[in-house]
């Protein structure tokens, strides 16, 4: 299905009944990565699992910012009169979600993010590197994005009072102590990193992350 917003097609699927949750995805994805996690949410829950714009079948465009993300988001949620979702967002999913609950503060019902940064320094030194090579080559706006954005103070952060889960991988690709920063700035939220798993290895096509989020979506 699509939804336009702010100018923009969003390509989303609906699936289930019960309490809404939204699901979004990571750089260079698209709502395909959530195949197993929307058949398990969707016997308790209404899920949209959306497309980004710039990404899956949602509208190609020039220039992205986590900002105009959320917007869309914002736009989408209201659009389709989603009383109170939650939301689970995965690496620049759970960017956009920080922004939302900084924006919105009564839009949620609870954020889950997993694999989010606030600031690019919040990337491991050698996959900036690595991302840093990658743009120069290809010029690709999704690796910018990555290398120039977001900017989320910890003053923005306290702004969050919606409940709040912050996850990571003990291996993840973001800094430890950037994930421990970005729990340790909201207020009342609760913290987990996974021991032995990577950035994606818990997220992608897996029945682990069902498990893992389950208890706070209760």
């Amino acid at each position: 299905m699509f939804v336009t917003v702010n100018g923009v097609e969003l390509f989303y699927e609906k699936s289930g009944n019960g309490d809404p949750i939204i699901l979004l995805h990571g750089n260079g994805e698209d709502h395909r990565i959530f195949d197993v996690l929307t058949e398990r949410l969707s016997a308790h829950h209404t899920v949209y699992a959306v497309d980004s714009r710039d990404h899956g079948q949602s509208s190609w465009v020039n220039g992205l910012d986590y900002r105009s993300m959320m917007g869309d988001i914002a736009a989408f949620i209201t659009a389709l009169d989603i009383r109170k979702p939650a939301l689970y967002g995965f690496s620049d999913g759970g960017i956009v979600g920080l922004l939302l609950a900084i924006e919105y503060p009564d839009m949620l019902s609870h954020l889950i993010i997993s694999g989010a940064n606030t600031h690019p320094d919040g990337i491991k030194t050698v996959y900036t590197v690595l991302y840093k090579i990658a743009y120069f080559f290809t010029r690709n706006q999704k690796c910018k994005l990555m290398l120039t954005q977001p900017d989320i103070s910890n003053d923005d952060l306290s702004k969050i009072t919606v409940p709040t889960f912050v996850l990571a991988g003990s291996k993840d690709f973001i800094k430890d102590e950037h994930t421990r920063m970005i729990a340790a700035n909201i207020r009342g939220s609760v913290l987990r990193i996974l021991d032995g798993e990577s950035h994606a290895s818990y997220v992608i096509h897996s029945e682990q992350l069902y498990e893992v989020i389950l208890p706070y979506l209760k």
